[in-house]
This record gives structure tokens, C-alpha cells and sequence, in this order.
């Protein structure tokens, strides 16, 4: 089977497609007073963030986590994030971008470091997995980087060219895993990066996910 001849979209799942930023820091909060560390604001958070995660928690508390602590750390995050991200939504416009993609004959899908497990039913819970050729969360241990991940995403879409698939994505990690597959990358700033730490990655940087499709038919062109 050939390539496509339109362009694909790999879209992020959490703080992109799914606006879930204000569960993200909660439960961020709540981990962090697990060791007595005080709480962050959301304009902290995205300045100081990064994957792996075990770094973002040093940038904090001046040392990496012991194992013990990043595994009471990462439990209490889990908790805390599955009891409230039952009031989160998708974010503004997603349905008419994910349905105006599809209908212009363009192929998408999501990969995401959320669980794989509980990351299918909820993107079915919205009535959008249609639209998706493939919807991966991740699979092993948390708090890693996408790289890996996205490798193994493209090679099980059938057809889907690289050169012209873009990333959508709201961290640094999404554009380098871009990279690592010789895809384009766009960063949006509704999820847990700053845009001064996104705009360092050197790739486009979108305050609205509109604004992200139209770089995406840019780049992919």
C-alpha cells in the first residue's frame, strides 16, 4: 500500500486535544506535599516542566527522588489526576478541527503518555475516536519521554509518510519526538509549558489549536 498523499496529524492527548491542565497541577500539588515540597503555580509549573519527569521533581527539590519517593510521588499524581479529571473537557474547538481534518481527506491520530488503558475509553467517552486511524497511550512505566513511543506509533500506521506527518503537541517533548521520526512539529501553549520554553525548541508555537491545524497543512504541504 503507498503513502497517503495528504498530510497527517499525530495529536497529544493531555494539556492539547484534552484541556486538563487545572487536574494536571492539582494533582502535581498534591504529590509534592506528599514530601512537604510547597505548592506551584500553574505559571511555575510551565516554566519549570520537562520529561522525564523524575528531572521536573529535581528542578524543585534541588536532588532527584529517591525510588521510594517517585513511587509515592508518581501513585499519589495517578490518584489524585483519575478522581478529577472527570470535570475536564476537550478543549475549545476540537471537535469541528478533528471532524474539518477528516472530511478534507486527511488521516489523524493521538499518541499520548497517559495510560493506554484508560486513555481508549476516554477518548471514546467523547465521541471522537472515529476520526482517529489509531489511538495510543503509553504502555510501561510512567514519567518517560515520547521518543520510543512515537516510533513505534508510525510504524503501525499503514501508509502514513513522515515527511508528512506533524506533531501536535504542549511540550518540548512532542517536538523531539517529531524529530526523532523526521516529522514536523507544532507547539501549543494551552497546556504545561510556557511559551518561552516552547519557542526555545525552534519549531512553530500556537496559542490555539486552530491556529496548530493551519501550521500543520503548512508544514505538511
Amino acid at each position: 500500500m503507498g503513502m497517503h498523499r495528504d498530510a497527517h496529524i499525530v495529536w497529544d492527548w493531555n494539556g492539547t486535544l484534552f484541556h486538563d491542565v487545572d487536574a494536571v497541577i492539582g494533582a502535581t500539588n498534591a504529590a509534592f506535599a506528599e514530601l512537604g515540597l510547597e505548592p506551584l503555580t500553574l505559571e511555575r509549573y510551565r516554566e519549570l516542566y520537562c520529561v522525564p519527569v523524575p528531572k521536573f521533581y529535581e528542578r524543585l527539590m534541588g536532588r532527584l527522588p529517591t525510588e521510594a519517593e517517585w513511587e509515592l510521588m508518581d501513585a499519589t499524581f495517578h490518584r489524585y489526576y483519575t478522581e478529577h479529571r472527570v470535570r475536564c473537557a476537550l478543549a475549545e474547538g476540537v471537535a469541528e478541527l478533528l471532524a474539518g481534518w477528516s472530511s478534507a481527506g486527511r488521516s489523524q491520530s493521538i499518541l499520548s503518555m497517559y495510560g493506554h488503558e484508560d486513555l481508549v475509553p476516554l477518548v471514546r467517552g467523547f465521541g471522537i475516536e472515529s476520526h482517529f486511524l489509531r489511538v495510543d497511550g503509553r504502555t510501561g512505566p510512567s514519567g518517560g519521554g515520547k521518543s520510543e513511543h512515537m516510533v513505534r506509533h508510525l510504524g503501525a500506521l499503514t501508509g502514513v509518510d513522515p515527511a508528512r506527518t506533524v506533531v501536535i503537541g504542549d511540550a518540548a517533548d512532542d517536538a523531539l519526538a517529531a524529530r526523532h521520526v523526521g516529522a514536523g512539529a507544532v507547539l501549543y501553549t494551552g497546556g504545561s509549558h510556557s511559551r518561552a520554553s516552547l519557542e526555545a525548541v525552534g519549531v512553530p508555537v500556537v496559542d490555539t489549536l486552530a491556529e496548530a491545524v493551519e501550521e500543520a497543512e503548512r508544514l505538511a504541504a
